[in-house]
């Protein structure tokens, strides 16, 4: 989150000596995670089906239908557009921020939960 990563940033800046700190919650989550958690955010339930490039999310339920007006059960809400594969793509990144922890006393105050709830609300 932009307040984690500022307020990271302010604490650097007060070493006396210059160094390198991992900005990270140290916590994965995949995207399909985040997904499924965003449209839980804007009232919607979604299953996954298929593999790869053929890979979707469906509504299966619509739980708020002030958030999600229009949307209708078995609606197709994500596909995969391999235009946006990387050509180098990594299978998974994780960010260690134990250094961050222990010379500075960070650690990550936002919660991708708080930040999925923050982003959705803000685009409804």
């Amino acid at each position: 989150h932009a307040k984690d990563y500022v307020r990271m940033q302010w604490m650097m800046l007060q070493q006396e000596v210059a160094d390198d700190f991992v900005i990270a919650t140290g916590k994965q989550i995949s995207v399909r995670e985040f997904v499924r958690m965003s449209a839980n955010e804007a009232g919607i339930e979604i299953e996954f089906s298929g593999e790869g490039v053929e890979e979707i999310a469906t509504v299966t339920e619509v739980t708020d239908a002030e958030k999600a007006p229009g949307v209708k059960v078995g609606d197709v809400i994500v596909r995969v557009d391999p235009r946006y594969f990387r050509p180098a793509e990594v299978e998974t990144l994780l960010g260690d921020p134990t250094k961050a922890k222990e010379k500075l006393g960070w650690v990550p105050e936002i919660t991708v939960e708080e930040m999925c709830a923050e982003m959705v609300a803000s685009d409804l």
